[in-house]
């Protein structure tokens, strides 16, 4: 073979390994997007749910000093998050921007009560262990009802299981179509040495040694492929914090680290798996097989 139609073979599989590499990068990038989602799905849960207020309403005759002692006993509380005092006027302001100032007028006093606005820990924003809490808060004298919305519970709860659901299944859906477009590129490019492998198992090369370099290639071209990924995915999380700030109070960047593991494993993985049935395939081919 002459030495330029070495040089364009040579370029040929340099062309071909790095369409491959930038194809299989795509993909993981998309692997690596849900899983991000799907590591920090219990984050984004706990967030809405520790952002449902419940509202204690005081009795009429607490004095504010009553309801500043009793707001401390119940941050001491192991299922309350953090609590806000409304005191009467800005309960009052607050009802009057809603309704108009005629309708407090009616009133020789304010109908307004001192509250404690509290949020819980994610754990206790289910209706069973609402009902625990509404009790232990009630159980104080100073407290005339304990008011949350159930139905906003209930569809918190019914929603979240639904956005769970669906996304375990789309990420699913996602490694399959994954697989099958990593494993046709990494067919693409090891069938166009379908040749090289039937000149050594002539030869009398062993199924091993014949599916080891190949093997090692796949090993190399997973992990390439697995940090072109990740760089992708750093750089869309650097351009998306620039943008939307508050998204990073509720993902946990920490699990990112996993994110980075699970896109390497399923580089490696699938290329290597991919490598290993289209060379089985092709040592298994006889000579006529190879041109079609």
């Amino acid at each position: 073979m002459a030495k330029g139609e070495k040089r364009a073979v040579r370029r040929r599989i340099v062309n071909a390994y790095v369409s491959s590499v930038i194809s299989i990068s795509l993909v993981l990038l998309l692997v690596g997007v849900a899983s991000l989602l799907l590591v920090n799905a219990r984050s984004v849960s706990d967030y809405f749910k520790e952002n449902m207020q419940v509202s204690v309403m005081l009795k009429p005759d607490v004095s504010d000093e009553e309801a500043a002692r009793f707001q401390t006993a119940l941050e001491n509380m192991s299922f309350i998050r953090n609590s806000e005092f409304i005191s009467r006027e800005r309960g009052a302001s607050e009802m009057a921007e809603l309704l108009g100032d005629d309708f407090l007028r009616v009133f020789d006093t304010a109908p307004i009560p001192v509250s404690i606005d509290v949020t819980l820990d994610a754990d206790y924003v289910s209706a069973d262990s609402l009902e625990v809490v509404k009790k232990a808060v009630s159980a104080s004298p100073l407290v005339d009802e304990v008011v949350y919305q159930q139905s906003l519970v209930e569809a918190l709860n019914a929603n979240l299981s639904k956005i769970s659901s669906v996304l375990a299944i789309f990420i699913a859906l996602l490694l399959f179509i994954s697989f099958v477009l990593i494993n046709n590129t990494v067919r693409l490019s090891v069938f166009d040495r379908r040749f090289s492998i039937h000149t050594m198992k002539m030869v009398g090369a062993t199924r091993g040694f014949i599916r080891a370099p190949f093997l090692v290639q796949a090993l190399f071209q997973g992990l390439f492929s697995a940090i072109l990924a990740i760089i992708m995915l750093l750089a869309i999380l650097f351009v998306v914090r620039s943008e939307f700030v508050q998204l990073f109070e509720i993902f946990r960047m920490e699990l990112l680290l996993s994110v980075m593991g699970i896109v390497t494993v399923c580089g490696v993985a699938i290329c290597m798996t991919s490598t290993l049935f289209v060379v089985n395939r092709l040592i298994s081919l006889n000579k006529d097989e190879l041109y079609f």
